[in-house]
């Protein structure tokens, strides 16, 4: 995936992590990847859970048109390509999808 910042993402995920997230929240990974095409995309680092590695939490509107929270690891792999680890994606709460909607 290409966005407009010039760089191009290329995602991964457990696939054991990705059936029970879908069972849980029942959204998929493959559709929570679609938010970091977003324009209006909210990405901030979570500090509560870094302990080992630097995650991040970004926040965006999905092809299904559904505001998602999405928790992953970033890394770049060369030059303007970035590989984003998806950990876990639920559909963002009410006082989430306010922010985002303020944000924009």
């Amino acid at each position: 995936m290409s966005l407009e910042n010039n760089l191009f993402y290329k995602f991964e995920w457990d696939e054991n992590k990705a059936r029970i997230n879908l069972a849980k929240h029942k959204i998929s990974f493959d559709e929570g990847r679609t938010i970091f095409a977003d324009p209006f995309l909210i990405t901030i680092a979570d500090d509560e859970h870094s302990h080992n590695e630097d995650r991040f939490v970004s926040m965006g509107k999905s092809t299904n048109e559904r505001i998602l929270l999405v928790v992953h690891l970033e890394r770049y792999i060369k030059t303007n390509h970035v590989l984003i680890r998806i950990i876990s994606c639920r559909k963002a709460t009410t006082a989430e999808r306010k922010i985002y909607e303020e944000g924009k």
